[in-house]
């Protein structure tokens, strides 16, 4: 799991550079990798595309905060592992100090838990590095659009992982439960609920994974409980 870097309270909240009516549309994108033929080779790809505009690159965590802060960047392709930080403590501060700017995590890492603390960080997109050139520019679009998006072979954790569907500390105490097998009154009586309120927190859960069954929901207890 990523080291989470304790992220430095904003000091203000940082309102949007203005961007010309004609280019309402356009993409004003800050590549955030630590390595520079990651970035030239992101750079040679999307600066083809019309609507996108390539506002800057940057290496640092410090750079992309600098760059953000004198041009009109709109959007973030940002590398979850930098040299001298992580992608993920960096998208929590650019959602709490440049809440405009929309971040795009990407990442080698295909593990659930990396999707889910960049989600809960702010990251709108989660797309693996070695996915084809085609999956960012998809991704790019969709979340301009408003929207959420997550290389294929994530999709499935991806839903269960949407930021305003994140599982409540008490969801997560049950889903513990559910893994080891107990039944909802041995539930309730450990963690000194109704059977009904157990009951119900097991539908909520369901709900936000979209789980239909209970051997699903078991089956997802199993392989994501804490350990």
């Amino acid at each position: 799991m990523t080291e989470n870097i304790p992220v430095q309270p904003a000091a203000e909240v940082h309102a949007a550079p203005e961007i010309q009516a004609t280019q309402a549309t356009q993409v004003h994108l800050l590549l955030v990798d630590d390595h520079p033929l990651v970035r030239d080779g992101l750079r040679a790809r999307l600066e083809t595309i019309a609507s996108i505009t390539i506002a800057g690159e940057a290496g640092t965590a410090e750079e992309a905060l600098s760059i953000a802060a004198s041009k009109p960047v709109n959007l973030i392709l940002m590398d979850i592992n930098l040299g001298t930080g992580n992608g993920i403590s960096l998208t929590a501060r650019f959602k709490a100090e440049y809440p405009h700017i929309a971040v795009i995590m990407l990442s080698m890492h295909e593990k659930t838990e990396y999707v889910n603390q960049s989600v809960q960080a702010g990251a709108r997109a989660y797309v693996l590095k070695d996915a084809p050139a085609v999956e960012i520019i998809e991704a790019i679009d969709t979340v301009m659009a408003g929207g959420t998006y997550f290389s294929s072979g994530l999709k499935k954790q991806a839903a269960n992982s949407d930021s305003s569907q994140v599982l409540t500390q008490r969801e997560k105490s049950i889903l513990n439960c559910i893994a080891t097998g107990k039944s909802n009154k041995h539930i309730a009586r450990e963690l000194g609920l109704s059977v009904r309120t157990v009951e119900t927190h097991r539908l909520n859960i369901k709900r936000k994974l979209n789980i239909e069954g209970q051997a699903d929901l078991i089956r997802y207890a199993l392989n994501n409980a804490a350990t």
